[in-house]
């Protein structure tokens, strides 16, 4: 019998399935149907895995064993509270992105009354409640727990102060909510501990979030969700970027040197609908003679664009590009938009796709210009001094798209070439010279769930169906 494993995306229009062949490492069948999260999840899950065995071998076996992530209803929305902006809220910021999260509010210093309800307003999933170093200030974050408390959220972690704790406890115990406690996300000034808060994120996601968005309902099908599907694509990504160790010394929790060699520092971005979301498996450290300014940003970053969809930021993203053309081009842009948006699809045609490309481009372009770091000089009394904020990605080599849209494009190569650095915009760490590959089956969310237990294989798939788009050498 072949070895089939099946993998499952929850998204909130498609619900989407692939299958691999482990023995012969290959992808079986990648198969979508609309997704029914908002009357019955396991009704889209059905359709489409009706789809699949009329394609692929897959039996119940490797249906039951079937492992999934969820974008669907919403995705995992969490707010932020920290202390100082750049410093601690920052911090949960950018753990709660690494988690899968879309964030959608944050706040520092102590909260008015009025920011609670605006907290309130943004309907979190869950609130992340981080603020000052350990041993630091406590005032702030003792405050904020009492404000939560008063409120109507009901799921909170807290990762900050730890000298605060007993206080933070005091100040939240008998509110009926659901707390859990992680260690400070930022222990020492300048110093972030992402990975705990990344864990205790996705497992409150598993065992509370699912159920009340109704995607637990289809534990009776398959084997269950096990992570938000921006963070399956973060997983696929440090898999590429990084190498894979042996699958049995991830089985015994151990790292180790990588029996599948990866594919070096990457930026990884995916083109949606509704977002445009990009990844950096990249250190990022400045260059000789630059100073680092503000927090030294981790290893694995995403950052999530809500105003840059290709469907429902169309306005947003339309004006952005039209900004940047001739004058006289813009009347016939803004025409085509209007065919675009009765759409909402992937167009046909040379004049709407035409137009569609250039939206493409520009949400990559911005997105990574917004995800890169920026440098500077600065006047101080010793002269002139160059500083740096964010991470530096010039060097970085190979850059990766996905998503419908460039999937689809008629020239996903100048899309993402809108990716690299340009003299226009001196200032922004983009990659210089990188290769560009696509995922254009859209498997980069099973890679990252396989890549749990067979790390080695997935790598090798991955590699297998990427496809190599020009650039500098593209050779895997």
């Amino acid at each position: 019998m072949p070895n089939i494993r099946v993998f499952v995306d929850f998204g909130s229009t498609f619900t989407k399935v692939a299958a691999f062949d482990l023995d012969e490492e290959t992808l079986l069948a990648r198969v979508q149907s609309p997704s029914t999260v908002d009357t019955d999840v396991t009704v889209g899950l059905r359709r489409a895995l009706d789809e699949l065995r009329r394609v692929a071998p897959a039996d119940g076996n490797a249906i039951r064993s079937a492992e999934a992530c969820s974008s669907a209803a919403g995705g995992l929305r969490l707010a932020v509270i920290g202390l100082v902006p750049d410093y601690t809220t920052k911090a949960g910021y950018l753990a709660a992105l690494g988690a899968g999260a879309k964030v959608v509010s944050s706040f520092s210093y102590e909260m008015s009354r009025s920011e609670v309800r605006q907290l309130e307003d943004s309907r979190p999933d869950i609130v992340l409640l981080t603020g000052g170093t350990d041993g630091g200030n406590k005032r702030a974050i003792v405050h904020n727990a009492a404000a939560l408390a008063a409120s109507s959220v009901r799921s909170i972690i807290v990762a900050g102060n730890k000298s605060a704790r007993d206080d933070i406890e005091d100040a939240l115990s008998g509110a009926g909510k659901l707390v859990t406690y992680a260690p400070n996300v930022m222990p020492e000034f300048g110093r972030l501990e992402l990975d705990p808060v990344n864990e205790r994120i996705r497992e409150m996601f598993i065992s509370r979030i699912t159920d009340a968005k109704g995607i637990s309902r289809v534990s009776g099908i398959i084997a269950g969700v096990l992570m938000p599907t921006p963070a399956a694509v973060l997983e696929a990504a440090k898999l590429i970027a990084d190498g894979a160790p042996p699958a049995e010394q991830v089985r015994r929790g151990r790292g180790g040197h990588p029996a599948e060699s990866g594919l070096g520092e990457l930026l990884l971005v995916d083109v949606g609908g509704a977002t445009t979301d990009v990844y950096s498996i990249a250190r990022g450290d400045p260059r000789d003679g630059v100073h680092l300014l503000g927090l030294r940003e981790p290893y694995a970053k995403r950052t999530v664009e809500g105003d840059l969809g290709l469907f429902h930021n169309l306005d947003t993203l339309a004006a952005i590009t039209s900004d940047k053309m001739p004058i006289d081009e813009r009347a016939d842009f803004e025409r085509g938009v209007e065919k675009l948006r009765a759409v909402l699809s992937v167009p046909r045609g040379e004049t709407p796709e035409k137009y569609q490309l250039a939206l493409t481009r520009e949400a990559v372009r911005t997105a990574v210009y917004r995800h890169a770091g920026r440098v500077e000089p600065v006047r101080t009394s010793d002269g002139e001094v160059w500083i740096q904020r964010g991470k530096d990605l010039s060097g970085v080599g190979l850059v990766i798209g996905a998503g419908g849209p460039l999937s689809f494009s008629r020239d996903p190569l100048s899309a993402l070439e809108g990716a690299a650095a340009d003299s226009a915009a001196p200032d922004v760490l983009a990659p210089r010279a990188p290769a560009y590959m696509l995922d254009d089956r859209y498997i980069l969310f099973a890679i990252g769930l396989l890549a749990r237990s067979e790390p080695e294989k997935a790598l090798r798939i991955a590699k297998k169906y990427l496809v190599g788009l020009g650039g500098a050498a593209t050779s895997i």
